[in-house]
């Protein structure tokens, strides 16, 4: 290979680099600006002076440049609505720290809801849907810098496994970080193996001859999260944000301290916690969550 032809191959190869990175500069300007509505506070929650709010966390992502590449390239959700960058990860908790916010953990709040009386002041509960390597590997030593405890739910029939863009942390991996994170963390259901969608991109679990398929899929999720880490879970979260009005009754028979949806709102003394309300956090949502903790 000559000397000139390798000169011209890297000129080539810098000028595609240099144009690949301005189209992924405009495709994920583009992405932010169609960003699907809907995370942001309500405003009628604005409102609320007292009250818990939930926070809904799925990836924090490092901000490379691979990373950047490869969210040009991809419309995945994961890694956009449902991505927090880590050095945005880290400026929220250091936001919560530094405008000395309450973090709680979910089992306090659901003493505080249960209790009957009013809440006074305002906190936040972190909570982890999937728990993926980016949490094992991002967020939860910035939780643990900060004492910040958290819940994370578990996709107990995939751990281990690469889906939606992301690898799923392993049950080892999992085991590893309870012990690192200690009473910080709280484990929860988040199916078996029903985190999926049917033919019609709707999830499988709300069509209503599935009510018995799920209560399966509920009590071998139980087992599959006592057998590995020695947990009895006390939490779930729906994937995809609620479910059908039996699948509803079911859970609310169970006697779990919560469930989690993906409705937005503010948690009360008046909450149902058999359902309730979280805000996913992205770049839409993270402004009116700063304007309520404010």
């Amino acid at each position: 290979m000559s000397r000139l032809f390798r000169k011209g191959l890297l000129v080539t190869l810098l000028v595609t680099l240099f144009f690949t990175l301005g189209w992924t500069a405009h495709r994920q300007a583009d992405q932010q600006q169609h960003m699907q509505a809907g995370y942001a506070l309500p405003a009628q929650y604005q409102k609320v002076q007292n009250g818990i709010m939930v926070f809904c966390y799925h990836r924090v992502l490092q901000d490379s440049l691979p990373t950047r590449l490869v969210q040009g390239l991809s419309n995945n959700s994961q890694l956009h609505e449902f991505n927090v960058p880590l050095d945005q990860f880290k400026s929220q908790m250091k936001f919560l720290k530094a405008h000395h916010v309450q973090v709680i953990s979910a089992d306090t709040m659901t003493q505080m809801v249960r209790s009957g009386k009013p809440i006074h002041g305002k906190y936040a509960v972190l909570s982890f849907d999937d728990i993926d390597r980016t949490v094992i590997d991002n967020a939860i030593p910035v939780m643990k810098h900060y004492n910040f405890p958290f819940t994370t739910f578990i996709i107990t029939g995939n751990t281990g496994e690469y889906r939606e863009g992301t690898q799923l942390a392993t049950w080892r991996q999992i085991r590893t970080a309870q012990k690192s994170a200690g009473s910080l963390m709280t484990l929860g259901l988040h199916t078996h193996n029903l985190h999926h969608l049917n033919a019609h991109f709707q999830p499988v679990f709300m069509q209503p001859h599935f009510v018995g398929r799920f209560q399966r899929d509920f009590a071998l999720s139980k087992r599959e999260l006592k057998q590995h880490t020695g947990v009895s879970a006390t939490s779930f979260a729906f994937p995809y944000g609620s479910g059908t009005t039996q699948i509803n009754q079911f859970l609310a028979s169970q006697r779990l301290g919560w469930v989690a949806t993906l409705n937005s709102g503010i948690v009360t003394d008046q909450t149902d916690l058999n359902a309730t309300p979280r805000i996913v956090v992205n770049q839409e949502s993270w402004p009116s969550m700063k304007t309520w903790l404010s």
